[in-house]
């Protein structure tokens, strides 16, 4: 594979694993075309083409030199310092969870996806929405003074292939809780620790201290309804929400992370909070990306947060261990 069927196929995985559905994503990028078609010669030079193709900002090849790829350096967080590791271990690409370049610098537009999600769950669209677009601003000013292109230009002095693939891998790790725990039917909030526990991300993450935890009720706490509206869509959502998911029906939370400020909210509103945790969270939304890329022969070598867990060589392993023996048959002599 080359680097840029690699990227096609993050964006292929992330538009499959949207919670919104796979049809409303493809309506999002048919009106982004309509829009751009309206646009004057001189907008269309400043308009993100990729944006007609991939719906996800965060998610974008920088550093493309054409060739193919054999070995991946993947990390959460990637900076000038993993680029050295990748030139140094033979790599032929680094791929970022988190973004990196234009990707950071419009981090805010996906976010627009969480307000979809939570009109799905009972908010009101035009409250979700209203929230959300002063969350989005927020959010593009505290990015604003960030040195968006450090990696990125590290990446082009080395002519070492980059891209990052944020909420396309969110999207996976979502929609992977999202049917554990209706699987599950986890009906207090123990038991929805408990579910996230049988995942090899979460069993790594309590080895390393970092393991999910209930940052709002008890353990013997009624769960209520389930969502899982912090797991995807760029950062945290707006402080003001929790009132209206908690008038919405909401019972329980399952995010990666939480600000003391968003935790108050949810408090406040009697939601229960479960953190399945951050490094984890993001290490299972890529593993499900990285799995794809194993299956065709490329090397995943993991670093800066990774915890790497591939569900191929466990696939293989069962397979195995359901074959039947084979009898050894003598020959007379």
């Amino acid at each position: 594979m080359n680097i840029q069927q690699i990227y096609e196929l993050a964006v292929k995985l992330g538009i499959e694993h949207d919670l919104r559905g796979e049809a409303r994503v493809r309506k999002i990028l048919r009106k982004t075309k309509e829009r751009y078609e309206k646009l004057t010669s001189d907008k269309k030079k400043e308009f993100d083409t990729e944006a007609l193709h991939n719906p996800y900002s965060d998610s974008r090849v920088f550093v493309d030199h054409g060739r193919e790829v054999k070995k991946v350096l993947v990390g959460i967080d990637i900076q000038p310092a993993e680029i050295l590791i990748a030139k140094e271990l033979g790599a032929d690409l680094v791929i970022a969870h988190h973004p990196v370049g234009s990707a950071l610098a419009d981090l805010g537009d996906v976010m627009h996806l969480q307000a979809e999600v939570l009109a799905m769950y009972g908010v009101p669209i035009n409250i979700a929405e209203a929230l959300t677009k002063e969350r989005i601003s927020e959010v593009a000013r505290g990015v604003s003074a960030v040195n968006h292109y450090r990696a990125v230009d590290a990446a082009k002095l080395f002519n070492m292939g980059l891209m990052c693939t944020h909420t396309v891998a969110d999207n996976n790790v979502a929609t992977f809780l999202d049917r554990l725990i209706k699987s599950k039917k986890p009906e207090t909030v123990g038991e929805v620790i408990d579910a996230l526990k049988t995942v090899p991300e979460y069993q790594a993450a309590i080895k390393q201290k970092s393991g999910p935890t209930i940052f709002v009720g008890k353990s013997e706490n009624a769960a209520g309804r389930i969502v899982v509206t912090e797991i995807t869509g760029g950062t945290e959502g707006a402080v003001g929400i929790y009132e209206r998911m908690s008038h919405a029906g909401i019972g329980t939370i399952v995010g990666m992370h939480m600000s003391e400020e968003r935790k108050g909210e949810a408090q406040k509103n009697h939601i229960n909070v479960v953190i399945a945790g951050h490094m984890s969270s993001d290490s299972l939304g890529m593993n499900l990306f990285l799995d794809e890329l194993e299956k065709k022969g490329i090397e995943i070598v993991p670093c800066s947060g990774l915890i790497r867990v591939s569900r191929n060589k466990k696939r293989a392993a069962k397979k195995a261990a359901a074959r039947p023996a084979r009898k050894i048959v003598r020959r007379k002599k």
